[in-house]
């Protein structure tokens, strides 16, 4: 249900209101606390405290296409490449957002591998080490000398090449979890095609940190993907009120289902949302009060209007009167590499 209202919403949505079609998302993990009178529930270190994660990927106009609970150990690099593929709705991801903790070497070179670009927000900036591109050139870049380290070992890539390949069409065709390959490796980080992933992760993170520091509208698209995540996890909180937003049990099936009912009034708050403001700013009186700026801080995850408590009297014989939409139909692979 959630997949379909998402694809609803991107048919329904005016290219002239809301530019053109979504190709980034941010994802980010979630703290929700559960039962800690029972064996199983986990504890996190970071948050202190004890639980499960809900990792979950937003576009940049909020509506979320990809929400499941993860283990606290899990690594959030294998949930974050999840979502990104494993997605379901039409949109086609071509980059990903992330806070600090996502700006690992093997996440860049794992996203490259598999065709999309990583973009973190990286906290300490100038702290960050830049790979030379070539052994034999010390002086080609008198200028970064001081955030120049060695070169990237470009011979190690090429002999693992057809490895690296190998992992990746695992994890697109499924063959393989991500986390299972990412826990393989992390067990025996000598592994040569580990160590070609990094350099190629590595070689990805310098040209990101070189676009970075010289494209002031990469930094405020990156901050402006993160900000739209965490909105997004304002209106589960509002959303998931109940028992201040604690999940009951600790069954994994339980779980995985609270997480995606979660998700299905959040997507139709978004579609509807989306309608009525095409409805309203479609008249040119509104339209033309819209400067720019306005328009570039329009977004439709806004509650305002919601009432989450008490008793909802539902009329199922009245409708909004919103421009009616096609709904799409499942997505189609488009060639070998989408299978």
């Amino acid at each position: 249900m959630a997949v379909q209202i998402a694809n609803a919403t991107f048919a329904a949505r005016s290219t002239e209101l809301w530019g053109q079609g979504p190709t980034a998302v941010a994802p980010d993990s979630t703290h929700v606390r559960a039962d800690d009178q029972n064996l199983f529930t986990e504890w996190h270190s970071r948050y202190g405290g004890r639980g499960v994660l809900i990792h979950g990927h937003v576009e940049k106009k909020s509506l979320a296409i990809h929400s499941r609970p993860i283990n606290c150990t899990a690594p959030e690099v294998a949930a974050m490449i999840e979502g990104a593929m494993r997605h379901g709705t039409t949109m086609d991801v071509e980059a990903n957002y992330t806070d600090s903790r996502g700006q690992s070497d093997i996440g860049c070179g794992s996203t490259r591998l598999l065709n999309f670009d990583l973009l973190p927000r990286i906290k300490r900036i100038n702290k960050v080490r830049l790979y030379r591109p070539v052994a034999d050139e010390p002086d080609a870049y008198p200028q970064l000398t001081p955030a120049l380290t060695r070169p990237i070992r470009w011979e190690l890539i090429a002999q693992q090449y057809d490895e690296m390949i190998k992992y990746a069409t695992a994890i697109r065709t499924r063959t393989a979890s991500t986390e299972a390959i990412l826990r393989r490796f992390t067990r025996n980080a000598s592994h040569p095609t580990y160590a070609a992933m990094l350099e190629v992760g590595r070689a990805q993170k310098t040209l990101f940190v070189a676009r970075c520091l010289r494209l002031r509208d990469l930094q405020r698209e990156v901050e402006k993907g993160l900000n739209v995540k965490e909105s997004s996890n304002g209106a589960n909180s509002v959303i998931a009120y109940g028992k201040g937003g604690e999940i009951a049990s600790n069954r994994c099936d339980e779980q995985e289902m609270f997480v995606l009912c979660r998700r299905i009034p959040q997507s139709a708050l978004v579609y509807v949302n989306t309608l009525v403001l095409q409805n309203i700013l479609g008249e040119p009186k509104w339209a033309d009060l819209l400067t720019p700026a306005d328009r570039r801080g329009l977004a439709p995850l806004f509650w305002s209007r919601v009432r989450p408590y008490g008793e909802v009297d539902l009329d199922m014989d009245a409708r909004l009167g919103l421009a009616a939409v096609k709904l799409p139909g499942p997505r189609v692979p488009t060639d070998a590499a989408d299978l």
